[in-house]
């Protein structure tokens, strides 16, 4: 089993999550961070690391977010691996609450 990073964290992109990360699984993008399903070992900790409550277990993906399964494992296949906390988005803090933030990822 995978945790998965959903919607919430788009434009948000607080990394509080990948420092506990023991196999470094987490890869950043542009907006976005992933987590590789292939090294993901269920360990539990990033999912209450995060601010914004964008982790969960594979089985229990938010209805109407099952598509950042697939996402997060094809982006990890792209994106550099991220170990170490860093700043948010300046403006992160107005990104927490909106819905819908799929059509701003950016790639």
């Amino acid at each position: 089993m995978t945790f998965v990073v959903t919607e919430a964290c788009i434009k948000c992109k607080l990394t509080d999550c990948v420092e506990v990360c023991p196999v470094d699984c987490f890869h950043e993008g542009p907006n976005f961070l992933v987590i590789d399903p292939d090294e993901c070992i269920d360990c539990t900790l990033c999912e209450p690391e995060c601010p914004v409550e964008a982790i969960y277990s594979e089985d229990e993906i938010p209805a109407g977010q099952e598509q950042y399964l697939e996402l997060n494992a094809e982006l990890s296949l792209e994106w550099p691996v991220i170990t170490e906390m860093k700043d948010p988005p300046a403006d992160a803090d107005e990104w927490r609450e909106v819905k819908d933030k799929l059509q701003y990822l950016e790639r």
